[in-house]
């Protein structure tokens, strides 16, 4: 069992953010310190919500409170998705920097959202500026799309090659291990996605088929960190947590296209995530 703090977005319906991530933790044994930095009605992928974003000092605060009664120094994973904005950034980095200096073996898993293949970028900007130029030294596991990994290294990407070159750029830069969450290459089909995980010693691929989803549903990358984080902490084995993500992922989507919901089906799917049904396998490359 790993003490886990989730600083991510909060939505009364749906999952996304914490929503979607600390439940998966949980249900994998972990104990979850969430800070919500905003609580929505629904996510803004339905175009429309309501709700708030939370100050900069009452997220300073909740940590300050934390830190009170000595719960920040027995963390054994920081985990963080979508910032609102680049100030945010400025106040995570600040807790990160007193969370380390008490306990220098806490792993931070960035998830550094700044936006996607056909939608570009959609943070604020100063956003993918403060992942690019201050998040990756912190960050101990970082786990970008495509196009967020092009974004952060400036490399396309069109093949495998392409993918562990932008992938050893950042590990130049300090980034202890990389977990690509969506890899699509030309001299594959269509039909299938892959998976890279990688560090400076090794790097394994995964591949899965590609579902059709009526709509891509929102959270998957959020559920998808912290799946991948709660495996390596477990195992600390980067070919084992590579594979269990990829088949817990995979069956959540299954479910999910299976009830034909917008939302991810978490709840519905929760025993995959104990044992999933599939078993993909990872080869090293």
């Amino acid at each position: 069992m790993a003490n886990i703090l989730s600083m991510q977005s909060h939505v009364a319906y749906g999952y996304v953010g914490n929503k979607a991530a600390i439940f998966p933790l949980q249900r994998l044994g972990n104990e979850v310190i969430n800070i919500n930095t905003v609580q929505f009605s629904n996510h803004t992928g339905y175009g429309s919500w309501t709700g708030d974003i939370m100050s900069l000092e009452h997220i300073d605060k909740i940590f300050t409170g934390l830190s009170d009664k000595g719960i920040l120094e027995n963390l054994d994973a920081v985990l963080t998705g979508y910032l609102g904005d680049s100030a945010l950034g400025d106040v995570l980095l600040k807790w990160l920097e007193i969370i380390k200096s008490k306990n220098p073996s806490v792993i931070y898993c960035c998830d550094p959202v700044i936006g996607d293949v056909g939608r570009g970028v959609f943070v604020r900007p100063g956003v993918p500026e403060f992942f690019a130029n201050r998040a990756l030294q912190f960050s101990n596991i970082l786990t970008p799309n495509q196009f967020e990994l092009t974004y952060l290294t400036g490399c396309e990407i069109y093949s495998l090659d392409d993918a562990r070159t932008a992938c050893n750029k950042l590990h130049s830069k300090g980034v202890e291990t990389i977990l690509l969450t969506s890899l699509t290459r030309k001299d594959k089909p269509s039909t299938i996605i892959e998976m890279l995980v990688s560090n400076k010693n090794e790097q394994y691929l995964i591949e899965t088929p590609r579902l059709a989803m009526p709509i891509s549903p929102n959270g998957s990358g959020d559920m998808t960190a912290a799946l991948f984080l709660a495996k390596f902490l477990e195992t600390h084995h980067l070919k084992h947590s590579l594979e269990y993500t990829a088949s817990a992922i995979y069956a959540v989507f299954q479910e999910t296209l299976k009830r034909n919901q917008r939302e991810l089906a978490i709840i519905a799917a929760q025993n995959q995530f104990i044992s999933p049904t599939n078993n993909f396998k990872a080869h090293q490359l």
